[in-house]
């Protein structure tokens, strides 16, 4: 068999327009193996362009709306940015409010992202209709505590799910690839994971309303420059009713406490037991032979974190929970300390993109604060399949890289990092998650480095956010007991007290990973607005050097079983969770919509 181009044009179950091309070679047993990937966005980003001009004051709320799916994040780094800019100190409650907005966002967003988007690539939808529900019962006693674990409980979930597929409106279901050789979980175990796909759909409805108690709704929650602008009620509140007004009121702040307590309860019964069931499953597949999904789909082996959840302050990289740093090569016994502000350190390339840099050659790196969004498109015309072999540029997506470097940011970033810093809680559950799957515990941690890894490291960081969220509640709930309800410091919220020129950097670590926005003021007006976020660090297009990014790199050598079902490419990309929604964005500079969809009622 002659080598064939590979493509999948839209990824699906992802945010965002991304396809990627693969180069593979022809195995002997009808297979191939990917010997180069390219990572393109078919969509452009204008929320630069958008941001010049206007008062900074208001920049979250347009950055805020670069993603419906990342919500908070943008805003309080956005708001981040501005502080820093102007030397803005916020409250302690501020702090809090944001960290427990941004853990919910996390639980919220991981739980999602494996049941609802990511579960189908190693989920075998059909089989699950030959499960036997009694045997369903005894797996899900042996692996967690949930209460929902009756026979009777999971035969309703097969007849849920029977009469689903009867009636052929499959929706994501549809032109699955079931039957699959790659799938390897049990009927039961099939059925194991709908049922949580199912109570997934419900819990996620419910824990949102933690962003409406203090952002007023979801998503996009309000926050604002100095601190959050939810005034708190020091008087408390009644038990069975919301107070009139929109202060936090005891009755809300009650509220707060039992959705962390559930959002905990899901990761702990459902979400985490889950996560390792899968990896003892695919594991056990390569110790026979087939594919073991912990040595393939590493990406560049380099991790990066801005950090996040300051326990005092945001300005106090010492305290935050996720820390600052870089790890390089697997090599966990040293933590690389990062400076953002430094023009040699953070770069970001359009050397294959459709950007070009009017100040300095296509083939130079930019600061961000210095940076450019000039679009260049060079590519084919509309309707194209295949991109010509070796394009110059083939993505919307700019190259980031720290040091000249690759790297990696996301939950395994996090994870790696906070495992290497030597935080205590992220070394023991990473440490009894591999004594359960039998991964072998050396000083590299190597089977975390992997396709398998991502998807655990994603359920570890979720238990280590929620276990701390009842931290950050208490203190908030403490500050008010002693009378402090401030949120938000105004004192240089006038302009007239702004210097002439001015500069910041707004982070947060996202639930796909780093994000920054570097802001410029001049004349008390924005000049320059850069965001460089997860998903551009991780769909990211080879760099001048021609170093691939984390997703390129990730896909080669992947055999993929059928050229026309490459479930192995999909499992790969959608293990970083991509959001090319955030690596790229468009509107017009009116913030009016560029599409109008209309949906009739079925």
């Amino acid at each position: 068999m002659a080598a064939r181009t590979l493509v999948i044009d839209p990824v699906t179950r992802i945010e965002g327009h991304l396809r990627i091309q693969a180069d593979t070679v022809a195995n002997g047993d009808g297979s191939v193996t990917i010997s180069r990937a390219s990572s393109s966005s078919t969509m452009v980003r204008g929320i630069e362009i958008i941001m010049k001009g206007r008062d900074p004051r208001e920049a979250w709320a347009f950055a805020q709306r670069i993603c419906g799916v990342c919500t908070v994040v943008h805003g309080v780094t956005s708001v981040r940015a501005v502080e820093d800019a102007f030397g803005i100190v916020v409250p302690q409650n501020a702090e809090m409010i944001r960290n427990l907005m941004i853990g919910s966002q996390y639980l919220h967003d991981h739980v999602m992202h494996f049941y609802l988007l990511h579960a189908l690539d190693w989920v075998d939808v059909v089989a699950a209709l030959s499960a036997d529900p009694a045997k369903t019962s005894a797996l899900q006693k042996s692996i967690s505590s949930t209460a929902n674990n009756s026979a009777a409980y999971f035969a309703s979930v097969k007849t849920r799910l029977s009469d689903f597929v009867a009636s052929g409106q499959l929706g994501i279901f549809a032109k699955g690839y079931w039957g699959h050789p790659a799938y390897e979980l049990s009927p039961e175990q099939n059925l194991l994971m709908m049922a949580h796909y199912f109570e997934c759909l419900a819990w996620a409805r419910g824990i949102v309303k933690l962003h409406t108690i203090f952002g007023g709704k979801d998503p996009h929650p309000n926050v604002v420059v100095g601190g959050m602008p939810c005034a708190i009620s020091s008087q408390g509140g009644g038990t069975g009713h919301i107070e009139t007004g929109t202060a936090v009121n005891g009755t809300s702040l009650a509220a707060v406490g039992k959705l962390i307590d559930e959002m905990r309860r899901f990761v702990d019964e459902v979400y985490l037991p889950d996560m390792i069931l899968l990896a003892q499953v695919y594991t056990a597949a390569g110790k026979a032979g087939r594919t073991d999904w912990s040595k393939i789909g590493e990406g560049v082996g380099n991790y990066l974190c801005y950090g996040e959840f300051p326990a005092t302050a945001i300005r106090d990289p010492s305290s935050y929970l996720i820390p600052r740093g870089v790890v390089l090569g697997r090599d966990l016994s040293k933590v690389h300390p990062i400076d953002v502000s430094a023009p040699g350190e953070f770069q970001e390339f359009v050397a294959h993109a459709w950007y070009d840099y009017k100040t300095a050659t296509k083939t130079t790196g930019l600061h961000p604060w210095s940076g450019e969004t000039s679009l260049n498109y060079t590519g084919p015309a509309p309707g194209y399949t295949v991109l010509p072999d070796h394009a110059e540029s083939y993505s919307w997506i700019k190259s980031p890289r720290w040091k000249g470097k690759a790297m990696e940011v996301g939950p395994l970033a996090h994870v790696v990092v906070m495992y290497a810093s030597g935080h205590a809680a992220t070394r023991t559950l990473v440490q009894q998650a591999f004594a359960a799957i039998g991964w072998p515990l050396d000083a590299g941690l190597t089977r975390i480095h992997s396709t398998l890894g991502r998807n655990l490291a994603r359920a570890i960081e979720s238990k280590v956010i929620g276990d701390a969220m009842v931290g950050w509640y208490q203190r908030l709930l403490a500050n008010i007991a002693k009378g402090d309800v401030s949120v938000f410091n105004g004192a240089k919220w006038d302009p007239a007290t702004w210097p002439a020129h001015a500069k910041g950097f707004g982070f947060t670590e996202a639930p796909r990973g780093a994000l920054g926005h570097w802001i410029v003021v001049d004349a008390k007006k924005i000049t320059n607005y850069q965001c460089v976020v997860a998903s551009q660090w991780n769909a990211g297009p080879r760099d001048t050097a021609g170093v691939e990014g984390p997703y390129e790199a990730g896909l080669r050598g992947h055999r993929v079983a059928k050229f026309d079902q490459p479930i192995e490419v999909l499992r790969t990309i959608h293990s970083f969770d991509p959001c090319i929604g955030c690596a790229v964005h468009l509107t017009d500079p009116d913030g009016e919509a560029s599409v109008v969809v209309e949906m009739a009622q079925l």
